[in-house]
């Protein structure tokens, strides 16, 4: 079942609602907040430090190239949009709270 934080974009790729938290001890997801996935990110949000750290970690924990994944919206807030693209809906258990990636 799709988590309430991933939809499928008309263009055929996917979009990942989550809500970052810069700066914390490591990278992992905690939990939802305000519908979307809440991920702590390590990296600073300081010149798109945690921009960069977001994609490289959904990427690695579905199992993708970062190439396959695009920051589309909220690059300077909390709330952030991403662009997924691939053909098959990803194992968005992965990013499932608990799990490191």
């Amino acid at each position: 079942m799709r988590p309430e934080y991933a939809h499928c974009a008309k263009s055929g790729d996917w979009l990942l609602d989550v809500w970052v938290q810069p700066g914390a001890s490591r990278n992992e997801a905690v939990g939802l907040f305000q519908g979307r996935l809440k991920l702590k990110l390590s990296a600073p949000a300081v010149e798109n430090k945690a921009n960069k750290a977001l994609v490289r970690y959904v990427a690695k924990t579905l199992g993708l190239k970062q190439r396959d994944v695009e920051l589309v919206k909220g690059h300077t807030s909390r709330a952030k949009t991403l662009a997924i693209a691939s053909q098959l809906e990803p194992a968005w258990d992965r990013l499932a709270p608990g799990d490191n990636g």
